[in-house]
Order: C-alpha cells, then sequence, then structure tokens
C-alpha cells in the first residue's frame, strides 16, 4: 500500500516541490495540501495521511500548534517537521507535541524520501544537527518531560526499560531486537507498550523522557 503524504507549508512553490518529490515514488502518494495549520488539522482529519511533512513557521496557526492538535487526534499520522531554523525553539516544542522527526528544508530529495520512509515504519527521524542541537537541549535543561512520565516510568518493565534505552540511543526496532536477542515484531510491541505507559505518541518523546529523567546522559 502507498504511504499516504500530505504536505503543509505556507509557500505556494515549496508545496509543488514537495509534491513532486513525493509524487515521483511509486509508493508515494499526495492526498492534500494546506497553506497553513488550522486548514492542516482539518484535513488531516478529513483525508487520513500517514505521514504529514509539517512547515515550522506559518502565518495564523503555526506549525507547532497544529502538530499539537493533529497529534492529540485518534489514530494521528506521523508528522515530519520540516524547517530552515534548525536552532528554533519551536523544533523542540513540536517534538514534544508529538512530531516523529525534523528535517532541514535543505536536506536533499534523496533525504526526504528516506526520512518519509523511516517515519511511516514508526522510527524517530532527526537530522545530525538537530539530533545535536537536542542532545545539547538536554544538558542544558531546555527540553523536559511531561510532570507525570516520571511516575510512569515505574510502570514499565525491566525489557521495556531496556527497549526505551535503545530508543533513546535512536537504535531501530530491528538493531534493538539484535541486541536483545529478539524479534522485530517483539520490539514493536515492547514499544508500544512503552509509549503507552509513558503516556506519550512518539519515540522522540520517549526519548526526551528517557534524557530527562536520566536513563540517558548527553554526551
Amino acid at each position: 500500500m502507498a504511504v499516504r503524504v500530505m504536505i503543509v507549508d505556507d509557500q505556494v512553490m515549496v508545496r509543488a516541490g514537495l509534491a513532486a518529490i513525493v509524487a515521483a515514488q511509486a509508493d508515494f502518494e499526495v492526498v492534500g495540501e494546506a497553506g497553513d495549520g488550522a486548514v492542516a488539522v482539518g484535513l488531516a482529519a478529513q483525508v487520513r495521511p500517514d505521514v504529514v511533512l509539517m512547515d515550522v513557521r506559518m502565518p495564523g496557526m503555526d506549525g507547532l500548534a497544529a502538530t499539537e492538535r493533529i497529534a492529540a487526534g485518534a489514530e494521528p499520522p506521523k508528522v515530519l517537521v520540516l524547517t530552515t531554523f534548525h536552532q528554533d525553539a519551536y523544533v523542540f516544542r513540536a517534538l514534544q507535541a508529538g512530531a516523529s522527526g525534523f528535517l532541514l528544508k535543505d536536506a536533499e530529495p534523496a533525504e526526504l524520501v528516506a526520512a518519509i520512509r523511516v517515519v511511516a515504519a514508526g522510527e524517530a527521524m532527526l537530522s545530525p544537527v538537530v539530533t545535536r542541537g537536542l542532545i545539547d537541549a538536554f544538558a542544558a535543561g531546555a527540553v523536559t518531560a511531561a510532570p507525570q512520565a516520571g511516575n510512569r516510568l515505574a510502570a514499565l518493565t525491566p525489557r521495556e526499560r531496556e527497549v526505551l534505552l535503545g530508543v533513546a540511543r535512536g537504535l531501530s526496532n530491528a538493531e534493538i531486537g539484535t541486541e536483545l536477542g529478539i524479534g522485530v515484531g517483539t520490539v514493536k510491541a515492547h514499544v508500544y507498550a512503552v509509549l503507552s505507559k509513558l503516556g506519550v505518541a512518539s519515540r522522540v518523546q520517549a526519548t526526551i523522557v528517557a534524557y530527562d529523567l536520566g536513563l540517558v546522559r548527553p554526551r
């Protein structure tokens, strides 16, 4: 089945370029476009995309608010944030709001395609420069987990805690499975349980929890 992609950006030419890249992939389908966050929220509920390419800075409702609302819905799509501002504070807040990844707009088309595939598969996607900034933010205390996350950590089983550590280290499900000696399907089940018990919506949010609670230390 094709990966259903929705594109959100206030610049028409940018949307057209992204749509062309997406449509060129045989297993991708552009199911909708929006020029602001408010329209994006309604359109996402209507067309039910698998992945939303979300601009951060837009007039009216910005990408942060739109990501929060989309991620709060039932069976939400994955949100891949695209922007030119890799140090923008909105980035971290968008990740906490439920975005599954972040990519700079100057990335190559092949990088964008790969990123869509990654988040569509349920993994987290951060460009290297953003990963560095996110780790620096953890170290500075600028990024914090939800207040209730610490209490929910105790609900994790020992195996689920091991899987959480793998997620926080940026490992894929396959890599976690190899490291722990379990199948990918089992890893996926554990990841789902971890997200549910921590009350977070994505692997990125789970990573924030792990760093904020000291389970993983910035290097």
